[in-house]
């Protein structure tokens, strides 16, 4: 997988454009070098991890943030259908969302997310939970290259 000396692919898909901040400048406080990419809706985490339309030169990414409540599809209808495509369902996904629901918790593992992390409210908090996120990614995790 990754090396840490390796610029990581990092693919954020997320709405809300006050978590995109925080997450892009808890990333810049980490010690991996990474690229993110940003899509703002499931449809586009969709064309942008098969390659599609302006995406079609987009990287593989190593990593997937996964919001859940996101427009025209939602993070457990990209959940599923990356669960159901033999290539794609290889990347790790972290959901990364505000809800606490037991509900969306375990449709979310049932759908073969990786990790599955509320949202901290504050930065310091989002800083320490990405700051782990590439930790345990990137340092601990063994995973086939792709």
């Amino acid at each position: 997988m990754s090396a840490p000396d390796k610029t990581v692919e990092i693919l954020l898909a997320e709405d809300n454009p006050g978590d995109v901040m925080l997450t892009k400048k808890a990333l810049e406080q980490g010690k991996l070098a990474n690229n993110l990419h940003v899509v703002t809706d499931g449809v586009e985490a969709l064309d942008y991890l098969r390659q599609h339309g302006e995406y079609e030169d987009a990287p593989r990414p190593d990593l997937i943030l996964l919001d859940l409540n996101m427009p025209r599809k939602d993070g457990q209808d990209v959940l599923q259908e990356l669960a159901a495509d033999d290539d794609l369902c290889r990347i790790p996904v972290v959901v990364l969302t505000s809800s606490e629901s037991e509900e969306d918790i375990a449709r979310s593992y049932e759908l073969n997310a990786n990790a599955y992390l509320t949202k901290p409210v504050d930065f310091d908090g989002f800083v320490e939970i990405v700051d782990r996120l590439e930790n345990f990614w990137f340092k601990v995790v063994k995973l086939p290259e792709t």
